[in-house]
């Protein structure tokens, strides 16, 4: 099952989206001199991108770095963006960071050599020093109630949006969901009976906070009722991923 061809349309750049994933980011994955651990809760990120990780004291990974030959082992560190709102293919992102351990007491602290951003789009190389000057998405920490509000309380303004879309872009579709939203715009997952399609809808002008994102709803919204009506969707399912 494809995906159609996704717009990216006043997107943030790459380095930013790589900050925000990293913000966002619960759990990742550690691959440290062929030891590999799946953490939650553990990391935290310091302002130019270095990523602290509390690890327990019989941590393998904590082993390999007070271990290792040189003092600082290599590791990679794997986080995923997972989208909030239960769909098809809920990995939005996967962002790796290639760098060096250092250990300071139990906790190690990772400063990243090369950046790997994946995107549906397509893999790109991050500039460390872009990386490291990016600051998150405005909006990154409130997006994932942002939108589990918008898909389970304003299904009816959802569907208002598919107005903005081109009418070839919702053939065949049987449900509409938001999948994304930064101070850019807001992106809808369209999915039909076997593949499925992403559409960027651009705000006008970007939302540093909430209340400026709640405007440039408003605005779509607006401009969604100016819309003649695209020709009706099918009945959404609401049964979750199918």
């Amino acid at each position: 099952m494809g995906d159609d061809s996704h717009s990216w349309t006043a997107a943030p750049a790459a380095a930013e989206r790589a900050r925000s994933v990293l913000a966002a980011a619960w759990s990742c994955a550690v691959t440290a001199e062929g030891t590999r651990e799946e953490l939650v809760g553990a990391h935290t990120v310091a302002e130019d991108g270095r990523v602290t990780v509390a690890v327990p004291e019989d941590s393998a990974l904590l082993g390999a770095a007070i271990c290792a030959p040189r003092g600082e082992p290599s590791a990679v560190l794997e986080f995923a963006d997972v989208a909030p709102v239960p769909l098809r293919s809920r990995i939005r992102a996967r962002l790796w960071l290639a760098g060096w351990f250092a250990v300071e007491e139990d906790r190690l602290v990772f400063t990243p050599t090369r950046v790997v951003l994946r995107r549906p789009s397509g893999a790109v190389v991050v500039d460390l020093d872009e990386f490291a000057a990016a600051e998150p998405d405005p909006l990154t920490t409130a997006e994932a109630r942002l939108l589990t509000h918008l898909a389970d309380c304003h299904a009816d303004a959802v569907e208002r949006l598919t107005r903005l879309v081109e009418p070839d872009s919702l053939h065949g579709a049987v449900r509409v969901q938001p999948l994304a939203v930064d101070r850019h715009g807001l992106t809808l997952r369209i999915e039909r009976a076997r593949a499925h399609g992403d559409v960027r809808l651009a705000f006008h002008r970007p939302a540093d906070d909430v209340a400026q994102l709640t405007e440039r709803m408003h605005v779509l919204l607006s401009q969604a009722a100016a819309a003649s009506c695209p020709r009706a969707l099918q009945r959404q399912r609401t049964d979750g991923d199918r």
